[in-house]
């Protein structure tokens, strides 16, 4: 990867589930800019999936941020809120939180299935780690980032106003852009901003298990949405180069309280993924 400007030098932020998937990228490319960032999950040892909360801070440093490992679990209210002290402590400021974290493996098991073969079990894993840990992290945030005018980023989905996966997955995200609607509002006349981010389907380590066919490519088919090819797919950096965008954009507020394509993001402020494109999954 070529050198980044270091454009976040200073600046602190928190990326929550950040082991890996969407929220390593997120973490590593806002290490790469500069900024110092706390990693939190609960990933101590690598098992099916690679990845561990200190390998991303150990990738951050490589790449010229300053990565802090923060194990978390965001079930739990008084573990998110010593986060936030430490992060006070520590650095004295926060300017940015990526509300993340969320149980990717359990909801694939659920993907297109009808909403009568979907337990309630499904709706909580979905919703307590998914919905609630995002207000959660936010709530103990609030004050530093109303302090720094600084930014809640949330990890949403076009499933929040479309068909995609199944129901709960469809409301869980609904949710969350409510949320952040419901934030922005509280937020107007602070200066600080929230945001959600729509990424495209995203090469993850989950899907980069699927093997490829005879034909070397590597496809997943979702029930009701189509066949795509993973080779076409998004990295996890992507969304990390929006949320760089949107942290150095003094004119942010402009976008308080909506849900942005990661997609049009880059096109709006120049970025592009590793290998220089652009890619769309609609």
């Amino acid at each position: 990867m070529s050198e980044i400007p270091k454009i976040l030098a200073g600046k602190v932020a928190v990326v929550t589930g950040a082991s890996r998937g969407i929220g390593k990228g997120i973490a590593l490319e806002l290490g790469a800019a500069g900024a110092t960032v706390y990693v939190t999950g609960r990933t101590v040892t690598a098992g099916h999936l690679p990845g561990t909360v200190a390998g991303t801070a150990a990738e951050i440093d490589g790449m010229g941020g300053v990565g802090v490992p923060a194990i978390c679990d965001h079930r739990d209210d008084a573990a998110v809120e010593k986060l936030f002290t430490q992060v006070r402590d520590e650095q004295g400021r926060l300017d940015v939180l990526v509300n993340n974290v969320y149980n990717s493996p359990a909801s694939v098991r659920w993907i297109g299935r009808k909403f009568w073969d979907v337990p309630p079990k499904a709706w909580d894993e979905g919703f307590d780690i998914g919905v609630r840990s995002h207000y959660v992290a936010s709530v103990f945030a609030a004050p530093l980032l109303i302090e720094s005018q600084g930014l809640i980023v949330s990890v949403s989905s076009p499933g929040a106003v479309r068909q995609m996966h199944n129901a709960v997955y469809g409301v869980g995200k609904a949710a969350v852009d409510r949320l952040t609607a419901e934030m922005a509002h509280d937020l107007e006349g602070t200066g600080a901003t929230a945001v959600s981010i729509w990424p495209g389907i995203v090469n993850t380590e989950l899907l980069q298990l699927v093997p490829a066919d005879d034909q070397g490519r590597r496809l997943v088919t979702l029930p009701g949405e189509g066949t795509f090819d993973l080779d076409q797919a998004e990295t996890p950096h992507f969304a990390g180069r929006a949320v760089v965008a949107l942290v150095a954009d003094p004119d942010r507020l402009a976008r308080n309280g909506k849900a942005w394509k990661v997609a049009d993001l880059a096109e709006a402020y120049g970025f592009t993924d590793l290998d220089g494109r652009v890619p769309r999954a609609d």
